[in-house]
């Protein structure tokens, strides 16, 4: 069991990247887990998990993030996401890339063959499957006199997915199980259940409105490909508005809003469930097991993370692209005395043994201690889920961090 959020107190040392680095080992063969490939899957696309192909990933920024790399847009001029390249040929376009990948690897088909009555009710249900996407856009990105009636229509369509998804004797859209049009709805309905409860303070998930869709998500929460791919509410509740050109808040979301903002992330943390509004995770979480992912992650990655997170100190160039969390420009700070190097080692030591026995950060200074909170907070508000980690081991680590910025302690203040 993990020690709750108690006072930070200093010990004579803070653990050594390389003491870590064992730590981390130990706690992997005690543990029984193995390290994911995170390059080679399952960590990304649902169809290419599901259909057992082989793929390599190659992460590329929206134009909201920044600007793109030369030599992806030699590639593909438009800059279009997302992109599948295979034997030389490039493909773009979620659509035509799920036609490619079923004539290419027919094995394990996700359609029906054309002429079935499955086939036809596929099609039907992807029709309304674009109908949701624009109900959900018009209420989520438009104010103003009609708010009730967008509302209304929203509502109206999730019934429809709703009666859909009841049609059928399992959880899925189709009676043959999991298929394209699952996978065509799930970045979408997984969206929606972030985005209305934080702009809207309208829960989707957990509270019997929909039964087929709250079934429908644990289903898929059951499968290691969505698992894999599945981002947090908080993930997307701010890579929505770039992306859309704004999001609409109504009266009564304000309490969810700073729950999904940062509000959570305190040790020690609720329990994921399907029915937690501000995060609905039906498998749940193992805490032991998801600070190791953390840890790991953040000891593998020190080289680059620890001048990402200097960033924060920075008074050099600010914001240069479109979302507000993304500057690709900007600097590092200096570290002074290694403050902010030592504290992400308290931060991943914290993750491997508990709060209660970690060596709590110690700032030299003043100014060390202000260059460690901003350092922390900046790269603690940009973790990103499934780019950086899955959803339990995100809020494991943003929460270790909270812990060490409430708990920075002053030379000789202790």
């Amino acid at each position: 069991m993990r020690a709750a959020e108690t006072t930070a107190r200093p010990l004579t040392t803070v653990p050594s990247w390389s003491d870590l680095e064992s730590g981390v080992e130990r706690a992997r063969e005690q543990l029984s887990f193995p390290e994911p490939d995170y390059e080679n899957g399952p960590a990304n696309s649902y169809a290419l998990e599901e259909k057992r192909i082989p793929y390599t990933i190659e992460k590329i920024n929206m134009q909201c993030y920044g600007d793109k790399p030369a030599e992806f847009l030699a590639k593909v001029p438009s800059g279009l996401l997302p992109v599948l390249e295979v034997g030389g040929r490039v493909f773009t376009e979620s659509a035509v890339i799920q036609e490619v990948l079923e004539q290419l690897y027919p094995e394990i088909p996700l359609l029906p063959q054309p002429g079935t009555q499955e086939h036809g009710r596929a099609a039907g249900l992807m029709r309304l499957e674009r109908r949701l996407f624009s109900d959900w856009l018009q209420w989520l990105c438009r104010g103003g006199w009609n708010v009730q009636g967008n509302r209304r229509a929203f509502c109206k369509t999730m019934e429809a997915v709703d009666d859909a998804l009841r049609a059928t004797p399992g959880p899925f859209f189709l009676e043959s199980g999991l298929s394209l049009v699952d996978l065509t709805f799930a970045p979408f309905l997984e969206r929606i259940a972030a985005s209305m409860v934080y702009y809207k303070g309208f829960v989707v998930r957990g509270q019997g409105r929909w039964p087929g869709i709250d079934a429908w998500f644990e289903a898929m929460e059951a499968r290691d490909s969505y698992r894999g791919f599945k981002s947090d509410y908080y993930t997307h509740c701010h890579d929505l508005p770039p992306q859309l050109g704004g999001c609409t808040s109504e009266r009564g979301s304000e309490e969810a809003a700073a729950a999904i903002d940062g509000g959570a992330w305190r040790l020690p943390l609720q329990p994921l469930a399907a029915d937690y509004a501000y995060e609905a995770h039906s498998p749940g979480d193992d805490p032991e097991r998801d600070a190791l992912t953390a840890a790991a992650r953040l000891v593998s990655n020190r080289a680059a993370v620890v001048p990402f997170a200097l960033r924060g100190a920075s008074q050099g160039a600010r914001r240069t692209a479109r979302a507000h969390l993304s500057d690709p420009g900007r600097p590092s700070a200096q570290d002074p005395d290694g403050a902010v190097d030592a504290a992400l080692r308290c931060v991943a030591g914290a993750l491997l043994s508990g709060t209660e026995t970690a060596a709590a950060p110690v700032a030299p200074s003043e100014q060390a201690a202000d260059t460690v909170r901003q350092s922390l907070s900046y790269m603690r508000d940009r973790i990103c889920v499934p780019r950086d980690l899955p959803l339990p081991a995100a809020r494991q680590l943003r929460a270790h961090l909270n812990w060490a910025i409430n708990g920075l302690i002053m030379h000789g203040s202790a």
